[in-house]
């Protein structure tokens, strides 16, 4: 009687320990929350946290992204917009539901924001923010050492020093001192701005914007962001 008694003892226990496993492997095996990521796009030599990354890879917020000489990137980060950075460009990339932020430690981006998303590069010398009310598009470069900002469209500001400066469209606004002995420095007085400055910058922003631009009216009749067109670097189709 004993040995039964044990024995159905021992079968409920174990019966309650599988119980137990079956439950623990259906909770490790649900997924959790996803994390926001973008989608990458290279030519060239790209690397994502020091690994080199190659078209269609993913890239999480907090994300370094760094391009190598004759290289570019693109982060298509959906409904937030998306960043490109030029050759020999180095950036940590963060970004959530209405933010994209970016630091920026070498090199050149463009970043594309929709209405409602709002977004901040910040470099040595200051940061360039764009607000949420509406679309914008804007370029940072900090190749010659200063901090340089244009705009194509957008609200956009240049905050340094404790002052903070309007980038209107097709124009651009700076902060710091370049470098000696670098491009920007070599230039002559009709583009004493920087490699970017006048006319020229206007010219870059219109055509490197135009397609971005164009986009951006286009989700108001869509839901997704189609960046195709005359984009220099296209993302992967999803």
């Amino acid at each position: 009687m004993i040995s039964r008694t044990w024995s159905r003892k021992s079968i409920a226990f174990c019966a309650a320990v599988a119980v137990l496993s079956v439950y623990s492997m259906v909770a490790l095996a649900t997924p959790g929350q996803k994390a926001a990521s973008g989608e990458l796009s290279v030519s060239g030599q790209v690397t994502v946290n020091g690994q080199a990354a190659i078209s269609g890879a993913s890239v999480f917020s907090d994300g370094v992204v760094a391009t190598g000489a004759n290289s570019s990137a693109t982060i298509s980060l959906g409904k937030l917009g998306r960043v490109e950075l030029f050759p020999n460009t180095s950036v940590k990339l963060s970004f959530n539901d209405a933010n994209i932020s970016a630091s920026l430690e070498a090199g050149r981006i463009q970043v594309a924001t929709l209405a409602g998303i709002s977004a901040i590069v910040t470099a040595k010398d200051g940061a360039a923010v764009a607000d949420a009310q509406q679309a914008a598009t804007f370029m940072v470069d900090v190749e010659c050492g200063n901090m340089i900002v244009a705009s194509q469209g957008g609200l956009v500001e240049l905050r340094a020093a404790g002052k903070t400066k309007a980038v209107a469209a097709g124009t651009s606004e700076s902060a710091g001192t370049p470098q000696p002995g670098t491009r920007c420095t070599r230039l002559t007085k009709a583009d004493n701005f920087g490699h970017l400055s006048g006319t020229a910058l206007a010219a870059l922003l219109l055509a490197a914007g135009g397609a971005i631009a164009a986009a951006i009216i286009a989700t108001t009749h869509n839901n997704d962001l189609n960046f195709g067109g005359a984009v220099t670097v296209v993302s992967p189709t999803k």
